[in-house]
C-alpha cells in the first residue's frame, strides 16, 4: 500500500499511515481502542512536551544523553509546540490507564523529528525516554498541565469575574431589593450585598486552589516504574524541575513521596472538589441571575439582563438568560466530573493509579469549561445587567416582613398578626402597623424604612 509504511516494535510489524510522525506502538492504540474519537486534551499533550525538553534537557545535564541528540529532542519538542501538535496525537483518552499509549505516542513523534534534524535514528524509548517510565511520566503531567491551566487560564478568570463584581456592588450599592429564603419574602438587602455575597463566594474558591499548588507542584518525576527510581539518575528528579520550571515559570519540585504519587492520585482529587466548588458557587450565582431577571410581566423582574439572542422559535420578542443557563450546565458538567475523578482516584492498585487518562481528561476540562464561563458571566451578565428600580420599590412598599423591625417593641405575636392582615388585605405594612399600635407614622416610617434595615448586625 502507497499510503503507509511498516514500522516495527518489541511485538512485531505493523503498518503505520506513510505521513505520520508517530510510530507501532501508538498505531496499536489507535487500533485498539477506537473508543469515543476523544483525544487526550491539547493542554495535557503540551504539558507532556514540556515535560520531553525538560527531561531531554536534565539528561544531557547529567551526561546520560549526548548534546546533540538532547538538543535535537529539545528542538522537536519546541517545533511541535509551536505548531498545530494534536494532529500528531490520536490515541484516544480511554486506553491503557497508565497512558503508556500517550507517553509512547509522544516519545515517537518526538524521535521522528528529532531524527529529521540529525540524520539519524533517534530512540523513542532509550533516548527520548530517557530515565523516565509511562508511570511516573503521566502522573507528572497531569499535574503539571493542571498547574499551568489552574495558574494561566482559571486564576485570571476568576480575578476578572471577582473584580466585575466588585465593580458592579459598587454602582448598585444604592439600590434596595427584597430579601428572600425559601424563595419567600423576607427582610431587605442591599443589591451590592448580594453581589458581595457572591464575590466572597468566588474568592474564597480562588484562594482555595491557590492553597493546593504548592501540592500540584510535587511531581513524581524520577520515581519510575513503580517510585523506586530504577533507570534514572539520582539527581535527574531535581534537574528535571529546574529544567521545567526555566520552561513554564511555575515552581515545580520532586515529590515529598514518589510512591504516594504514583500510586495514588489525591492531589488530583482535591483539586477536583475545589472546581466542583466552584461550580457549585457559580452555579448559585447563575441561578440567583435568572431568578432576578424572571418576567418580566411575572416574574421578579428585579434586573434586566443583556439580550443577546432571540429566546424562541415560536414566541416573537422572548429573550432568554442564555449566560447564566450556560454557567449552570457547566457547573453541572464540573459536578459530573468530579465524581469521575473521585471514582478514578480510588483505583490505586498497589504502585500504580490505572485510570490516569480519564483523570487528566476529566480535569483539564473542568479547569477550562470554569475558566471560560467565568469571563462570560462576568462579561456578559454581571457587568451589563440592569437594575429595574420601580420593580424594587413596589416588592419593598408591600413586603409585610418589614414588621419583624417591630418585634422588639411589639413583640414577635403581635408583629405576626400585623403580617398576615397586611398579606391579607393587600396593604401596606406601615398603614396596618398604623391601626395595631401607637406609634406612629414618623416612628414607623423611620423603623420600617427598608434601606436603614438592610444594615442590621453590619
Amino acid at each position: 500500500m502507497t499510503d503507509s509504511r511498516i514500522e516495527r516494535d518489541s511485538m512485531g510489524e505493523l503498518a503505520v499511515p506513510a505521513a505520520a510522525l508517530y510510530g507501532a506502538q501508538t498505531q496499536r492504540a489507535v487500533n485498539n481502542f477506537p473508543v469515543s474519537g476523544q483525544r487526550m486534551p491539547a493542554a495535557f499533550i503540551r504539558a507532556l512536551l514540556l515535560a520531553k525538553a525538560a527531561a531531554a534537557r536534565a539528561n544531557v545535564a547529567l551526561e546520560q544523553l549526548d548534546a546533540e541528540t538532547g538538543a535535537a529532542i529539545v528542538a522537536a519538542c519546541e517545533e511541535l509546540l509551536a505548531g498545530d501538535f494534536l494532529q500528531h496525537f490520536p490515541v484516544d483518552v480511554f486506553q491503557t490507564g497508565s497512558g503508556t499509549s500517550s507517553n509512547m505516542n509522544a516519545n515517537e513523534v518526538v524521535a521522528t523529528l528529532a531524527g529529521r534534524r540529525l540524520g539519524r535514528a533517534v530512540n523513542p524509548n532509550d533516548q527520548v525516554n530517557c530515565g523516565q517510565s509511562s508511570n511516573d511520566i503521566i502522573p507528572s503531567t497531569i499535574h503539571i498541565s493542571a498547574a499551568l491551566e489552574i495558574h494561566e487560564r482559571l486564576l485570571p478568570a476568576l480575578r476578572h469575574l471577582l473584580a466585575t463584581l466588585e465593580r458592579k456592588a459598587g454602582e448598585v450599592q444604592r439600590y434596595v431589593k427584597t430579601g428572600r429564603t425559601h424563595l419567600m419574602d423576607a427582610m431587605p438587602v442591599r443589591l451590592s450585598q448580594v453581589l458581595g455575597g457572591w464575590a466572597q463566594q468566588v474568592r474564597q474558591a480562588s484562594a482555595n486552589l491557590e492553597a493546593l499548588l504548592p501540592a500540584l507542584q510535587q511531581l513524581a518525576q524520577g520515581g519510575t516504574a513503580v517510585g523506586t527510581g530504577v533507570n534514572a539518575h539520582p539527581q535527574f528528579s531535581a534537574r528535571f524541575c529546574q529544567e521545567l520550571n526555566g520552561l513554564t515559570g511555575l515552581a515545580f519540585r520532586p515529590g515529598d513521596d514518589f510512591f504516594a504519587l504514583i500510586g495514588a492520585q489525591d492531589t488530583a482529587v482535591a483539586v477536583s472538589g475545589q472546581l466542583k466548588t466552584l461550580a457549585v458557587a457559580l452555579m448559585k450565582v447563575a441561578n440567583d441571575l435568572r431568578w432576578m431577571n424572571s418576567g418580566p410581566l411575572a416574574g421578579l423582574a428585579e434586573i434586566e439582563l443583556e439580550a443577546l439572542q432571540p429566546g424562541s422559535s415560536i414566541m416573537p420578542g422572548k429573550v432568554n438568560p442564555v449566560i447564566p443557563e450556560a454557567t449552570a450546565m457547566v457547573a453541572a458538567q464540573v459536578i459530573g466530573n468530579d465524581a469521575t475523578i473521585a471514582v478514578a482516584g480510588q483505583s490505586g492498585n498497589f504502585e500504580l493509579n490505572v485510570m490516569l487518562p480519564v483523570i487528566a481528561d476529566n480535569l483539564l476540562q473542568s479547569i477550562q469549561l470554569l475558566g471560560n464561563v467565568s469571563r462570560l458571566l462576568a462579561d456578559k451578565a454581571i457587568a451589563s445587567f440592569k437594575v429595574n428600580e420601580a420593580s424594587l420599590r413596589e416588592a419593598l412598599a408591600r413586603n409585610p416582613i418589614l414588621v419583624t423591625a417591630l418585634n422588639p417593641i411589639i413583640g414577635y405575636q403581635k408583629a405576626a398578626e400585623i403580617a398576615k392582615q397586611a398579606y391579607r388585605e393587600g396593604r401596606p405594612i406601615i398603614e396596618v402597623a398604623l391601626e395595631n399600635t401607637d406609634l406612629g407614622r414618623e416612628r414607623l416610617e423611620a423603623l420600617l424604612d427598608p434601606e436603614k434595615l438592610t444594615a442590621g448586625g453590619l
